[in-house]
């Protein structure tokens, strides 16, 4: 029964996970679009922190993970986002509601799992208004806007190699189309001026994984785990259009191809730099742990000739996360509180993009509960962050969230022979 649900769910919000607009954020303007966050909710409410794996959980962001789990799980997330934009005269309050992601993951042998799913890579979603004078005192308006994003299918596989040393692999392929818009419009010229271009994007990366986790006393675990992101290496199909319309009935009058063989941007490469994840924790089993993670990412590497925007740069790029969880007794008959799962953690991302000379920065602070769902191993996720993103400096947007994740988690047992007395 659990089979069938999940199988007509999965059908169902495959489409959404395509279809939706994914961010609202002016930086999804660059590069690839807003990179999302790729971990279920009890990773993202650990501040990321992505080296712990259990028997009941899907792993999405190590798949070394895989190698622990002996029921198959489903899961799937949706997250709901408040925003705050501010620039340094005026503030604008806006929301985004995500479907996140869509998994399964399954044993196939003694220490040897796999998984596959679909999630949404990055989102373009932007709608930004500047207006300015010229020398004749003539008001310009312009109005950018986006739309679009990437998603991933993927599929994972994670064994245990000897003992407390596991090993795993992700293979991801990558799609989706970016589009932008710029409309310009002069005070008292009946015509405006739009220029509209579009990415049709598809590619390749792979995953590795190693995770080391040996028992200390008989009691704890300390947990290590090397994650590398090799290259993504995407192809960009591109296309643009120049024309003019009118400002009363919004109707375009010509538009015209732009012949981009001229200059070698008909068909271009995006190489997503290789990512690499190091990662220590230490716990016991089913009632705490704690552990750190630190990400580097070489993105001053990475350049979109198609856009060739002037006032962008990219550094070097990293990730801090911090976090844990706590259970004050998973047996427990008697309480229900005492079977949750509490969870925290920190994050700090430094992303590589710069604008107008100023790093486009993200601080998170993250809590939820892991709550069990009846006698089975299946659990409700919630999840909270509270976070701030950019700067008003330069003239640019600060963005403030608050995000609430919702995540599911079912659980069944697939390959177990029937047995008739």
């Amino acid at each position: 029964m659990v089979r069938k649900f999940l199988i007509a769910f999965f059908c169902v919000v495959a489409h959404g996970i395509f279809a939706q607009n994914g961010t609202i954020s002016p930086y999804s303007y660059f590069g690839i679009g807003d990179l999302r966050n790729n971990g279920t909710v009890d990773n993202q409410m650990m501040g990321g922190v992505s080296m712990y794996g259990d028997s009941i959980h899907i792993n999405l962001t190590n798949p070394a993970a895989y190698s622990k789990l002996k029921l198959t799980a489903y899961t799937a997330g949706i997250s709901h986002a408040e925003y705050r934009l501010k620039d340094w005269s005026e503030q604008q309050n806006t929301s985004v509601t995500n479907l996140d992601y869509l998994s399964i993951g399954f044993p196939l042998a003694k220490n040897v799992g796999m998984g596959f799913g679909l999630m949404p890579l990055s989102s373009v979603g932007y709608s930004l208004r500047d207006e300015r004078t010229t020398t004749g005192g003539a008001s310009v308006t312009n109005v950018f806007s986006g739309d679009g994003g990437l998603n991933r299918i993927y599929a994972s596989v994670g064994f245990e190699l000897i003992k407390n040393l596991s090993l795993g692999v992700t293979a991801s392929y990558n799609f989706g189309t970016l589009e932008y818009r710029r409309i310009q419009s002069v005070e008292d010229v009946q015509f405006g001026t739009l220029e509209d271009r579009e990415s049709r994007i598809n590619g390749y990366d792979f995953k590795y994984a190693l995770n080391y986790t040996p028992t200390i006393k008989d009691k704890y675990t300390l947990y290590t785990s090397v994650l590398v992101s090799t290259q993504g290496n995407l192809v960009s199909k591109n296309s643009a259009k120049l024309g003019s319309f009118s400002l009363v009935t919004g109707e375009e009058i010509e538009v015209l191809d732009v012949n981009l063989d001229a200059d070698n941007l008909r068909n271009t490469e995006l190489k997503i730099p290789t990512r690499a994840t190091v990662g220590l924790g230490f716990g016991e089993d089913k009632k705490w742990f704690l552990g750190g993670e630190y990400s580097f990412q070489q993105f001053g590497d990475f350049e979109n000739t198609f856009l060739g925007l002037e006032n962008v740069t990219y550094n070097d790029a990293a990730t801090y996360s911090f976090g844990g969880y706590f259970v004050p007794d998973y047996r427990s008959i008697t309480s229900y509180f005492k079977r949750v799962t509490y969870r925290a953690g920190l994050r700090y991302d430094v992303s590589g993009l710069v604008v107008n000379n100023k790093e486009i920065n993200n601080f998170g602070i993250t809590f939820g509960l892991g709550l069990p769902l009846g006698n089975s191993f299946s659990n409700l996720n919630l999840g909270f962050e509270l976070g701030r993103r950019g700067t008003t400096d330069a003239n640019l947007i600060e963005e403030s969230y608050f995000k609430v994740n919702v995540g599911l988690s079912l659980n069944d047992r697939w390959f177990v022979k029937r047995k008739i007395n």
